[in-house]
């Protein structure tokens, strides 16, 4: 590879007995010199891979020999000429990854011995011309990632020796032509990313060639025709993201060579086909020997019934994803055989019964999401066997029993959430082994005991939820080493004693809340200085001290609630520096003294509660500058109100 840089000189077109000029994957940059359309006797011309801008020269016409025209990946601009359509012997015409503009010419139909025409990343509009369906030697034709509109013309179905057909990421509209059906050597059509609607056309079950067919991504609506089922060297099948209704064909059960088959984000009913089972492993006669299907998405659907306990012959199975759906009844233990299975999502469905232990076996499993069923029953310990899990969510089930000390081995673990379920017992000290974690959420269950001190070791954590449980004892010291602790969530418990010193030392703590349990004592310095926070609750406790020394400037701040305590002092001025503060709470404590007037300067304050205190004074003037306040709950010794605060 040469760096040959600079303009193209304009006197290579005095080379009039050149036959091949190649100047590929260079720095040149400028335009194509108009010059080149002197060069009578070229065949093949290459000047893919440089910095080139402008136009394509209209010159370029005049080159009756040209055979190979490659002028991809450069900045070539404006339209294609149309005199490139009097270029009858051209066989390769890439012009793609450049920034053309304008229609695509409809006297590229001329090109009677194209093969490859690809103008894809491009700027290209306009419809696609009819013409085209006149290069009967065409193979590839590649359209895609333009701004081309209009209809997928009828014509392209007489592209007989057409393998590959990619007019994706357009705004095509209309329906897909029956014709595409007699595209019998097609292995790939790219549909994908339109504005296509209507039928699937049954037609496309002709192409007994394609390997290919990607559909999604459009306003395709009615049923999957049975017909794809006669695509038997499929490998990938994307109909997802479209309107599709009906019943999921068994037929698909052919398709013995299958990859990739996702379905997901339609409006498909019914239950999953038993035959979806046959496409690998050991299956019925008529469907041959083993097959490769790696990926199943039917996700975002409206499946009802059972999940077939034949899926767990697809021992190929790298990803399956059934969620978003109206499945019921119990996760089959066949599941537990697809030992090459990374990613398992099962959630929102209605799935109840137990886990099976089974899944232990899925060595290779990376993800696994069984969240918001039905499940009940106990955590299999066998999950501890999981060891390459980077998430588990099994969250908003009714799951019950302990967390299972063996958890603590799946040391690649990123995400751990359990919440809003019925486990009972202790915290594991074996979680504070996850090193990698960065969230755990035990919320919403009935764990009790103290939060193990093994968590100060969980130095990623940025998110530690143990809220609504029955956890007691003090908040353990250890928590300050977890310096990148983002939310800290312990509210609702019994927990006692002080809050640790040394909190929010990372800087990043922006939800702090530990309302509703039994603390004591002052707020400790390290969090008067937290300039992270954004939401504080604090309510509900018994803590005390002088609240003006309690809190200092929080430029983050938008929620604190410190009502239902002990605290003392005077409201302080800080709070006026608060700028995005928009809930204020300190009912019910002790605070004395006058309403400082810095608090009218919080111009987005929604709710002030200064009420059940011992204020005097009164209510500044500056409370008038509040008029976005919705709440307002105050109330005095002495003294009387200021009406500027009733503007609103």
């Amino acid at each position: 590879m040469n760096q040959l840089s600079g303009i193209i000189p304009p006197e290579i077109g005095n080379l009039t007995n050149l036959v091949y000029l190649d100047l590929s994957s260079n720095q040149f940059s400028g335009e194509i010199p108009s010059q080149f359309g002197s060069l009578s006797k070229v065949e093949n011309l290459f000047i893919i891979n440089n910095h080139l801008n402008g136009f394509i020269p209209v010159e370029i016409g005049r080159l009756k020999s040209l055979e190979i025209l490659a002028l991809q990946n450069n900045n070539l601009s404006g339209l294609i000429p149309i005199t490139l359509g009097g270029l009858t012997q051209l066989k390769f015409l890439p012009l793609y990854s450049n920034q053309l503009s304008g229609l695509i010419p409809s006297e590229l139909g001329n090109l009677k011995n194209l093969n490859d025409l690809q103008l894809s990343h491009n700027k290209l509009s306009g419809s696609i011309p009819v013409t085209l369906g006149y290069l009967t030697e065409l193979k590839i034709l590649y359209l895609y990632s333009n701004q081309l509109s209009g209809l997928i013309p009828s014509e392209l179905g007489n592209l007989k020796n057409l393998n590959d057909l990619e007019l994706c990421n357009n705004q095509l509209s209309g329906s897909i032509p029956i014709t595409l059906g007699d595209l019998t050597e097609l292995k790939i059509l790219y549909l994908h990313s339109n504005q296509v609607s209507g039928l699937i056309p049954s037609e496309l079950g002709n192409l007994k060639n394609l390997n290919d067919l990607q559909l999604s991504h459009n306003k395709l609506s009615g049923s999957i025709p049975i017909s794809l089922g006669d695509l038997t060297e499929l490998k990938i099948l994307y109909l997802h993201s479209n309107q599709v209704s009906g019943l999921i064909p068994s037929e698909l059960g052919n398709l013995k060579n299958l990859n990739d088959l996702q379905l997901s984000q339609n409006k498909l009913n019914g239950s999953i086909p038993i035959s979806l089972g046959d496409l690998t492993g050991s299956i019925p006669i008529t469907l041959g020997d083993l097959t490769e299907l790696k990926i199943l998405y039917l996700y975002s659907n409206q499946l009802s019934g059972l999940i077939p306990s034949e899926l767990g012959n697809l021992k190929s199975l790298n990803e399956l994803d059934l969620s978003d759906n109206k499945l019921s009844g119990s996760i089959p233990i066949t599941l537990g055989d697809l030992t090459e299975l990374k990613i398992l999502y099962l959630y929102s469905n209605q799935l109840s019964g137990l886990i099976p232990s089974e899944l232990g076996n899925l060595k290779s499993l990376n993800e696994l999401d069984l969240s918001d069923n039905k499940l009940s029953g106990s955590i299999p310990i066998t999950l501890g066997d999981l060891t390459e899990l980077k998430i588990l969510y099994l969250y908003s089930n009714q799951l019950s029993g302990l967390i299972p000390s063996e958890l603590g081995n799946l040391k690649n673990l990123n995400n751990l959430e359990l919440q809003e379920n019925q486990l009972t017992g202790q915290i594991p000290r074996e979680l504070g082994n996850l090193k990698n974690l960065t969230i755990v959420d035990l919320s919403f269950n009935q764990l009790t005991g103290l939060v193990p001190v093994s968590f100060g070791n969980l130095r990623n954590l940025q998110t530690l939820n143990l809220g609504a449980n029955e956890l007691s004892g003090s908040i353990p010291k250890e928590l300050a080493y977890v310096d990148n602790l983002v939310e800290l969530i312990l509210s609702e418990n019994q927990f006692s004693g002080h809050l640790p010193e040394r909190l929010c030392q990372g800087g990043k703590l922006e939800i702090f809340t530990v309302n509703s349990n039994k603390l004591t004592g002052p707020i400790p310095r390290s969090l008067s200085k937290c300039s992270s926070f954004k939401r504080v609750r604090c309510n509900n406790n018994n803590f005390t001290g002088n609240l003006s020394e309690a809190f200092g400037i929080h430029p983050e701040l938008r929620f604190i609630d410190l009502s239902d305590n002990d605290f003392h002092g005077e409201l302080s001025s800080n709070w006026g520096k608060c700028k995005k503060l928009i809930d204020l709470r300190v009912a019910r404590n002790n605070i004395s003294g006058c309403i400082p007037t810095e608090i009218g300067n919080v111009k987005g304050l929604l709710g002030l509660d200064l009420s059940s205190n011992h204020l005097i004074g009164q209510i500044p003037k500056e409370f008038g500058k509040l008029t976005s306040l919705k709440s307002l709950m105050q109330n005095f010794a002495s003294g009387k109100e200021d009406t500027e605060v009733f503007t609103r």
